[in-house]
């Protein structure tokens, strides 16, 4: 089910951020200020944001403490670093991330985003029959899947009920 966005994101951000801090804890890395800045927001919202949302966002709450704005290229460095960790993904098709919600989980099943066309919130799923069988189809076409990826686009069921109570 797709989380609806008018439910507490504290806890969503406090989960991520656990998880983030454990993997980099784990493979001694570190987890800087910026880059935890932008897991935040990532996490706040189950909206995929673009690296722009988050530069805008970040530089906002800068400009309201007259702090040094940041340059894109250390917004797309956080991405990179979060993305090549595994505490984010990455919406081919919207060209935005959100934050991983099974971070601490093995990746090895196929991860599927269901993508609601009218409210623009990604639900986060993960599938070990269907990893199986595209590890199958990959097998017999001797091909080797990089970390496999779905998006489904459609309807939430809340913005479907929010139409029918309209109609």
């Amino acid at each position: 089910m797709i989380e609806l966005e008018s439910h507490d994101h504290s806890h969503c951000i406090d989960q991520v951020l656990g998880a983030a801090e454990a993997v980099c804890k784990e493979k001694g890395l570190r987890l800087t200020d910026q880059r935890k800045s932008v897991l935040k927001i990532l996490a706040a919202s189950h909206v995929p944001a673009s690296a722009y949302d988050i530069l805008d966002r970040l530089n906002s709450a800068r400009k309201e403490h007259a702090e040094a704005m940041l340059a894109p290229v250390s917004i797309y460095r956080a991405l990179d670093f979060l993305l090549q960790n595994g505490m984010i993904h990455r919406i081919e098709s919207r060209n935005a991330y959100v934050a991983c919600s099974h971070t601490m989980s093995p990746h090895s099943e196929i991860t599927i985003f269901m993508l609601c066309d009218q409210c623009g919130r990604a639900g986060e799923f993960q599938s070990e029959s269907l990893g199986g069988l595209i590890e199958r189809i990959a097998a017999t076409a001797q091909f080797l899947p990089h970390a496999p990826v779905m998006e489904i686009r459609g309807i939430c069921a809340e913005c479907r009920q929010i139409k029918t109570e309209s109609s």
